[in-house]
């Protein structure tokens, strides 16, 4: 399936979105104020070692410290198993070079690692291993050897470092492969000397930007072409790609249209879309996504879907094709941990397998690490999608000031009922003030003045004090205040 990768840049922020028939799949968001942090190497100071869950956490310039687990401190392994515990390993005050894992999410600190890994166009550079490790997605026995044998050649005796072959180098020729290793060793030589003598927190180095790390990362053979709408950064791409990629030289392309190229993809829509809670289906189904801080929950419905023979094809038909859209969704939006599937119920075993089998091939597309369920006694698909950002709904949005997360705000009659009780509070409290001033949004003291008027009448005859009302326009439904006069 042919794809294409759509970039476009401002001042404030670049977006990438992968583009498949004409659909958005993914889209990457990267801001300049605020730019993820995977893949960046630190020089840190340890803040405090945990022994009991063998863990420490480690200055290195964010807003909060960041986590390090004894598994992720690099050291020579006997059968497995780390042959210290970190409070033998790390000190308070200790400088340490580290590399980011995660980035912050919500409340949680990145998590580090000591092992620090590079990456290149067609290797993974490790300074601190002596192996030479292949992907696992190239699976001819003997192409791996090969390529096994060409890099040992080409790294040389004396030649210090591991290095991982990525998918890409299987076609690459010795002159790519020594380019790509001379790279990462003269790249990390300079993070060691930045090292030396400096004074932490200090970022030694930076992955790449969006746009080089799409050039990467993301683009394959079936990539089609690289569109971008900015000059400038056709140029850097354009330099970018000559040096290091030259292969994706000729997908670059510079859009110079009058019309936004986000626009006239259709691409502005789908993110809106892609916030929404609910996901219209072709067949008239839909899907409900909700996102929680323990897991996202995702329910498939039938809607105006009746179908055009039974009741159990129509719910057949729903579950194939919302098989698709929520692996899109997953994409899309960058839903990751832990996600609970609730399709319709079916009775029928073999519709079950089918549908099953459909989504794991809808989900075959996703490059991010997943592992995927069957059935559950509840007849729910439980699955787990890596996270190492932050998702969509996460990146643009933040919580509502209105309703402070929850998704609804109490009625104008349940806030009419809540001041009541807080008036009459007030009143034996405050047994001297001669009038009460309630002000209110303007829904709520509409109602007062109409259906609950006789509930109002009724107090103010029952603390004998005057209740007067102030609708306030700039008050949420659940914002109020008495004043005493």
């Amino acid at each position: 399936m042919t794809e294409e990768f759509l970039i476009n840049f401002t001042p404030q922020e670049t977006r990438a979105v992968l583009m498949q028939q004409g659909v958005v799949q993914e889209l990457h968001v990267e801001r300049t104020a605020s730019r993820g942090i995977v893949g960046n190497v630190y020089l840190g100071t340890v803040v405090r070692v945990l022994p009991g869950m063998q863990s420490a956490f480690i200055d290195i310039g964010l807003e909060r410290t960041a986590f390090l687990h004894v598994a992720d401190i690099w050291s020579e392994r006997h059968n497995g198993e780390h042959a210290q515990p970190i409070e033998r390993i790390l000190n308070e005050g200790q400088r340490i070079i580290v590399q980011v894992l995660k980035d912050p999410i919500g409340s949680k600190g990145a998590r580090l690692s000591t092992q620090i890994s590079i990456a290149g166009r067609l290797l993974v550079f490790l300074p601190q291993e002596h192996h030479i490790g292949i992907s696992q997605r190239i699976e001819d026995e003997a192409g791996r050897e090969a390529l096994r044998e060409r890099l040992t050649r080409l790294m040389g005796e004396d030649a210090t470092g591991g290095f991982i072959v990525r998918t890409m180098a299987e076609s690459a020729s010795d002159d790519e492969l020594a380019a790509d290793i001379a790279y990462l060793r003269k790249l990390w030589s300079e993070i060691q000397n930045r090292s030396h003598g400096a004074k932490p927190p200090l970022a030694l180095y930076q992955d790449l930007t969006l746009g080089q790390r799409v050039l990467r990362d993301l683009v394959t053979d079936e990539t089609s072409r690289i569109v971008v709408d900015s000059r400038e950064n056709f140029v850097k791409l354009t330099g970018f790609a000559k040096q290091y990629m030259p292969r994706v030289l000729p997908l670059l392309t510079h859009y110079t249209g009058d019309r936004p190229i986000f626009d006239l993809h259709n691409v502005e829509d789908e993110i809106h879309k892609a916030l929404a809670r609910r996901v219209e289906l072709k067949s008239g189904g839909y899907l409900i996504i909700d996102q929680t801080e323990a897991m996202t929950t995702i329910d498939v419905n039938t809607g105006g879907f009746v179908g055009a023979r039974n009741f159990d094809e129509t719910i057949f038909k729903t579950n194939l094709e919302a098989s698709q859209a929520i692996a899109r969704q997953l994409r899309l939006r960058n839903l990751g941990g832990i996600i609970i599937v609730d399709f319709i119920d079916m009775e029928s075993a073999e519709h079950r397998n089918a549908v099953l089998a459909e989504f794991n091939r809808a989900l075959a597309r996703d490059h991010t690490k997943m592992t995927v369920n069957g059935f559950t006694a509840l007849g729910l698909v439980e699955m787990t999608r890596k996270r190492t950002r932050e998702s969509l709904a996460h990146t643009l949005c933040e919580t509502c000031p209105t309703c402070d997360g929850r998704g609804e705000v109490k009625t104008a009659r349940t806030m009419c009922f809540e001041i009541l009780r807080e008036l009459l509070r007030e009143a034996r409290q405050y047994d001297n003030a001669r009038e009460f001033r309630v002000l209110a949004a303007p829904k709520v003291t509409d109602l007062f003045l109409d259906e609950e008027s006789q509930a109002l009448a009724m107090l103010s005859d029952f603390i004998d004090k005057t209740i007067s009302l102030h609708p306030e326009a700039s008050y949420s439904q659940e914002q109020y205040d008495i004043v005493l006069l």
